[in-house]
């Protein structure tokens, strides 16, 4: 009987311990996809359209490191800059949690951009593009991989040049640059 209630005490604790109240990107995308002041689109690899273009061995390793891209954008307007000003420090907050390490910054606090990953330098599992402006929104890319690294990105980012990109995926953004 000890060893029942013994046992059944520690498994309750593992899982109070186990459950992660922390906010994450990911929890933050679930959760505001369907908001009204949100866009979300989800974008796979099938959307650079590379079926004709010939790949070196370094452009597939690129390309085969790539799984999706996740996009989420809040449309600023006369009416909701209170909650913009909230969902961006939300998001400011999140991606000062040390597992995003911080590429690149640019411009100011309000208005700017950055870039971000999760992963070590050899093996990144997830970049994070985070671009804000006062007057549009912001907007918070994902790109989740395997064993991505900075020369693949680059890589990548040559190959979108070549490629045919299919629009239809992205449709839904459009309504944020209207």
């Amino acid at each position: 009987m000890k060893v029942s209630v013994f046992t059944s005490v520690l498994l309750a604790l593992l899982t109070l311990v186990s459950c992660n109240s922390e906010p994450t990107l990911q929890k933050y995308f679930v959760e505001n996809t369907e908001k009204k002041d949100f866009i979300a689109v989800d974008v796979s690899s099938s959307i650079l359209n590379l079926e004709q273009i010939k790949l070196s061995a370094e452009q597939k390793e690129a390309i085969n490191s790539f799984d999706k891209m996740n996009i989420l954008a809040f449309k600023a307007n006369g009416t909701n800059q209170a909650e913009y000003d909230a969902e961006r420090k939300k998001l400011t907050a999140i991606l000062k949690n040390p597992k995003y390490q911080e590429l690149m910054k640019f411009g100011s606090g309000k208005d700017g951009a950055s870039i971000s990953y999760v992963g070590s330098d050899e093996n990144i599992s997830e970049f994070v593009v985070f671009a804000n402006r006062k007057e549009n929104g912001f907007a918070v890319v994902r790109v989740l991989g395997k064993n991505m690294n900075p020369n693949n990105i680059m890589t990548l980012m040559s190959v979108l040049q070549k490629s045919k990109i299919d629009m239809k995926q992205l449709e839904p953004l459009q309504q944020l640059i209207k």
